[in-house]
């Protein structure tokens, strides 16, 4: 079999280009990054019984989610091995953890996309007024990327395909198995936990690249 070395050289050069292109394409737009801290998202029955009944949180901050919110009312979360106090609430019940936590709890949150609560770990929720045991609803949330449909066409990306993501710094690097979300109710913004943040030295002013792997969709339940 004769290999024909001009031609292989003329496909690597192709791809080498695009990888360049691509790379001088992301120096234009780098993304925001969202540093997310354990919360709870608290449903309105639930709310009822954890606070009394009509009670209303009192938001304190914006968050960068259309119609989205951090609340005053923080409540204690507490697994058969021990409890975390001052976790802040924010709507609709689901617990998003760090993984250190399932030590701390004694549980063993998987780690899902956000809103996929289905045969996760339950957990007792103690507010002022009462508590509330949760059969499931325990995450620990994977890293993903919020962005409109115009952003994610302007990135070459798709909602549910898997990218890397490249950071900046001192202690920069690259997250691997990052998920696009992408919907017209969304805002560009990447989100991390704080361990995540914290290995790589990031904070709220930090930006992101995204780097292109081959195309893998995920199908989203909810």
């Amino acid at each position: 079999m004769t290999v024909d070395t001009k031609q292989i050289e003329e496909i690597i050069m192709d791809v080498l280009k695009k990888q360049t292109d691509n790379i001088k394409t992301n120096e234009k737009a780098d993304i925001p990054i969202g540093i997310s801290n354990r919360h709870i998202h608290l449903s309105r029955s639930d709310l009822d019984i954890c606070f009394g009944e009509s009670y209303e949180l009192t938001p304190i901050k914006d968050l960068t989610q259309p119609g989205q919110y951090a609340c005053k009312e923080t409540m204690t979360i507490c697994g058969p091995k021990g409890a975390i106090e001052k976790v802040r609430v924010l709507e609709k019940t689901q617990v998003e953890i760090l993984a250190k936590d399932n030590f701390t709890l004694g549980i063993n949150a998987p780690l899902r996309i956000s809103g996929d609560i289905s045969s996760s770990e339950g957990l007792t929720l103690i507010g002022p007024k009462g508590s509330v045991q949760l059969k499931e609803g325990t995450i620990i949330a994977k890293r993903h990327i919020h962005m409109t449909k115009d952003d994610a066409k302007k990135h070459g990306v798709d909602d549910g395909q898997i990218v890397s993501i490249q950071i900046a710094g001192e202690r920069g690097g690259i997250y691997d198995n990052v998920i696009i979300r992408s919907n017209d109710n969304s805002a560009t913004e990447c989100h991390l936990d704080m361990e995540e943040a914290n290995a790589f030295g990031i904070t709220g002013d930090s930006k992101l690249r995204i780097i292109k792997n081959n195309i893998i969709m995920i199908r989203r339940k909810i």
